[in-house]
């Protein structure tokens, strides 16, 4: 199979079935499993949410697999890099291009612009005037684990680096950007990559007043994902955020920043 043969593609009941799927556990495990966690183990309560969100999505690794294994026939001529749009960025024509990926740099700016700056708070504002109740939705916050008792905890730096291999790699993105990005042009058509952005962004239940910066950060992964057929545009900046989570953990356990 050419790697120009286009991949199946997915219905609207099969999409929206596979965003509730994965976006569904994330509150539950959050808001419901993680207290009576914490209750029965003495764990702290931010170290049990973190915890059952990393179980979260372990399950959207499972998920991918489950949604990839029909594919492992043609999979098998073609590779997964290219059915994933693992690969280099294609010019129009389809050719690889590696030059492509310097327009990552204006990807990564907008996107510390839109979620690093006030612009992020104006956004929540936004959504709470149209939702009030979102307030009272707890938001879970690692900041809050900075506290003495960690230093020295070295068990969290491999708890990171799990968190961030389904974060950042084979949970969130392998599903997002590896199996939906590329299956969801039959229903979505010429607009897929403001679908794919609008659920992904619609996905963080556990933290909705972050919903619309994360989905108008993710129309500027998408947009290029989409044009190159290369999902290196969503990896890099997304995967920038997991080496500062990392830097944060790092330095609590050290006790620079405590």
């Amino acid at each position: 199979m050419p790697e120009t043969t286009p991949l199946p593609q997915y219905g609207l009941p099969k999409i929206l079935a596979i965003w509730c799927a994965a976006a569904m556990p994330m509150p539950i495990l959050g808001f419901l499993v993680a207290p009576e966690l914490a209750r029965a183990t003495g764990l702290l309560p931010g170290i049990a949410v973190w915890a059952m969100l990393i179980l979260g999505m372990a399950w959207q690794f499972i998920l991918s697999v489950l949604l990839l294994r029909p594919e492992a026939a043609a999979a098998r001529q073609t590779g997964w890099a290219a059915r994933l749009w693992l690969q280099t960025p294609r010019d129009a024509a389809g050719r690889p291009r590696l030059r492509l990926l310097w327009w990552v740099l204006p990807v990564i700016a907008g996107t510390a612009l839109i979620e690093q700056t006030p612009l992020a708070d104006h956004l929540a504002a936004l959504l709470l005037w149209l939702a009030p109740a979102l307030a009272l939705v707890p938001a879970p916050d690692l900041a809050g684990l900075a506290q003495p008792q960690f230093v020295g905890a070295w068990w969290l730096i491999p708890m990171a680096l799990v968190s961030c291999l389904f974060n950042y790699a084979l949970g969130e993105e392998l599903l997002f950007r590896g199996v939906l990005l590329p299956r969801m042009q039959g229903a979505f058509g010429r607009w897929d990559w403001v679908a794919n952005a609008v659920l992904f962004g619609a996905y963080h239940l556990i933290r909705p007043l972050t919903i619309p910066a994360i989905m108008l950060s993710t129309l500027l992964w998408t947009l290029p994902a989409r044009r190159t057929r290369s999902i290196w545009f969503v990896l890099i900046p997304h995967g920038i955020e997991g080496l500062f989570m990392l830097a944060l953990v790092l330095g609590l356990v050290s006790g620079a920043l405590v």
